[in-house]
């Protein structure tokens, strides 16, 4: 909708899948990018910025619309809460925009703390992200893991010496998150908590 505001023809789905990872101006950047390579002339035509307030506004519309937690989230949450367990939300999306998601589908009062893409000066995988994370929460971060679904989750954790874990759905660019060799890999939410709470129980 947001090219459409600008006579830009839509994209695929498939196409716009590839580029989630890096947060939405991001992916709305590379997006127009390749706009542009296909019509050169869109570049004398068409402000970055511009785009981007059309994405947000829109945004702000559709966000958490259609979205759903996966199963057992919710559950695996919050038997993690009542075990102590210490949570953040770490997303590249922009942090309006990630606490949309949450509030629409009543995960926004699942997390001690939410970060967002334009929370901090950088974004993961920085090593500074995560790291502040884990210093905000009191917790060490050789005695902590991050879970994502991507290579960019994998490499976060690693440039923070957190444990990286993973699940093998989400959005990879098309790639098995295998691939990237995450510390762990989980089947599901519930999996991940049912292995946190044992391993503090026999700690």
């Amino acid at each position: 909708r947001a090219l459409d505001s600008h006579g830009i023809a839509r994209r695929p789905p498939a196409e716009i899948t590839l580029l989630i990872g890096a947060g939405a101006h991001e992916l709305m950047r590379r997006l127009l990018a390749r706009c542009c390579d296909d019509d050169p002339a869109l570049a004398a035509r068409v402000r970055v910025v511009d785009v981007l307030a059309s994405m947000d506004a829109h945004y702000v519309q559709t966000t958490g619309t259609s979205a759903r937690p996966y199963a057992g989230c919710i559950e695996a949450l919050a038997d993690l809460r009542r075990a102590g367990v210490r949570l953040a939300c770490t997303t590249n999306k922009e942090l309006r925009h990630a606490q949309r998601v949450l509030e629409a589908t009543a995960l926004d009062g699942c997390f001690d703390l939410v970060i967002g893409g334009d929370s901090l000066r950088e974004k993961k995988p920085h090593a500074s992200v995560l790291r502040h994370v884990a210093e905000k929460l009191g917790v060490a971060t050789h005695r902590s893991a991050h879970l994502g679904d991507s290579a960019l989750d994998v490499a976060a954790a690693r440039n923070a010496g957190m444990a990286a874990w993973a699940v093998p759905y989400g959005y990879n660019a098309g790639v098995p998150i295998e691939a990237s060799m995450p510390d762990r890999l989980f089947a599901s939410l519930t999996q991940v908590a049912e292995h946190v709470l044992a391993t503090r129980r026999a700690a």
